[in-house]
């Protein structure tokens, strides 16, 4: 991974030096990333394609503002967050709650196989999909990105432009609200 971070450092600083073809590595290596990323929208084909090359596009242009304080993709992350962000408010629609497969809940609280138990993941599964659509937007993002994205703390303060206490904290909150709304109906 540190060998990665070395190598994206070095292209960007090739592409300030005007070698467009380290940004095309770039692009070759986050496009999935950012695009499953931008999956979260509920974008059609069209708009999650349109969005993706936008970020990169964005990225591109905005490239020597890059201070390398942090990861490039942290870095990219944010720009596409902002696109999709901006190009749903631009389509007068709000950015809808995140989907967010969450079996890997159910397996960590080790629900025995079988048909009772599939039942009581899928509605596992719909608990805390509504908890975290209720979430204020602030505490729905970090929660996401730390449980789902797997993101460090740091990472997370990064992109939500926030100190690393304020996404503990998010994160906490979050925790508890998921938890809370476990324990209510199940």
């Amino acid at each position: 991974m540190i060998k990665t971070e070395i190598n994206d450092q070095k292209l960007v600083q090739r592409v300030l030096k005007g070698d467009k073809k380290s940004f095309d590595l770039l692009v070759l290596r986050y496009q999935q990333r950012v695009a499953a990323v931008l999956g979260r929208y509920n974008l059609s084909p069209e708009e999650l394609m349109d969005i993706t090359q936008e970020t990169f596009i964005r990225a591109y242009r905005s490239i020597d503002k890059f201070r390398g304080d942090s990861k490039f993709y942290t870095w990219l992350y944010r720009i596409a967050i902002n696109t999709a962000k901006n190009h749903l408010i631009a389509k007068s629609r709000r950015p809808p709650d995140v989907d967010i497969d969450v079996s890997e809940i159910a397996s960590a609280l080790q629900i025995a196989s079988g048909p009772e138990s599939e039942f009581a993941g899928e509605r596992l599964n719909e608990v805390v999909e509504m908890a975290i659509s209720k979430l204020p937007q602030e505490l729905k993002v970090a929660i996401i990105m730390r449980e789902y994205e797997g993101m460090s703390y740091e990472d997370i303060s990064s992109i939500m432009e926030c100190p690393i206490g304020t996404v503990r904290s998010r994160i906490f909150r979050a925790r508890e609200a998921i938890e809370k709304e476990i324990k209510n109906i199940m």
